[in-house]
């Protein structure tokens, strides 16, 4: 986990999926990530897990074989159980906990908030997508999808299709496809990814607001 500069204790987690495919003494894809998060949150505390598996050829994956419901349903008991256990280590709830994911990690993330209520607050999913359409929303999760409008591997229509799904679900989801950009974590995405924290406002705090000012406005007993 990433030391912060006080010490005092986080008031956020981020933890971060890097994709499959890397050697595991490879470099840390998501270090831009990290840094823009921890400049933004200075408070909050950040960790990458990496994927526990590993191919013929050494490199790191979440599942091995295709991509496909088998792989992802065996590694979500292990990624559900550590987000357990560092926000309990921490105290904080799972609202104060967000999951990151680059491409495979971005699709772990997605179907681990599909699978699990109350996991984490939010989720950012840079250059992955969903299994298939979802069917029902997660509740009070905010989905953020980024992606390239060029990235070859896994075509922005599949995201674009998925967030109307969510909308039309009711879901709390930003979906931002940038023009020129192919598979990857791109400045422009992780910029993107900064703004939608900074000003996204989920549902669960304005329906909290809305019931707040109705009850200040009651004419006392």
């Amino acid at each position: 986990m990433t030391p912060r500069q006080d010490a005092t204790a986080p008031d956020l987690l981020f933890v971060l999926l890097p994709d499959s495919g890397l050697a595991p003494d490879g470099p840390d894809t998501l270090a831009p990530l990290a840094a823009a998060l921890q400049g933004q949150y200075p408070n909050a505390a950040t960790l990458t897990l990496h994927p526990p598996l590993r191919d013929a050829e050494g490199r790191c994956r979440w599942w091995l074989g295709e991509t496909g419901p088998v792989g992802v349903e065996a590694a979500l008991p292990q990624l559900i159980a550590r987000l357990r256990g560092e926000a309990g280590k921490l105290g904080l709830p799972w609202e104060r906990v967000a999951l990151a994911g680059l491409g495979d990690g971005a699709l772990l993330a997605l179907e681990a908030v599909q699978a699990e209520p109350a996991l984490v607050g939010r989720v950012l999913a840079f250059a992955g997508g969903y299994l298939s359409r979802p069917e029902h929303a997660p509740q009070d999760v905010c989905v953020h999808l980024l992606h390239g409008l060029a990235d070859q591997r896994f075509s922005y229509r599949h995201v674009v299709d998925a967030a109307q799904a969510l909308v039309d679900l009711g879901a709390d989801v930003t979906a931002d496809v940038l023009p020129h950009l192919d598979h990857g974590l791109h400045p422009a995405l992780v910029a993107k990814a900064m703004e939608q924290l900074r000003t996204f406002i989920p549902a669960r705090l304005w329906r909290a607001a809305v019931i707040a000012a109705q009850e200040s406005e009651r004419p006392a007993d």
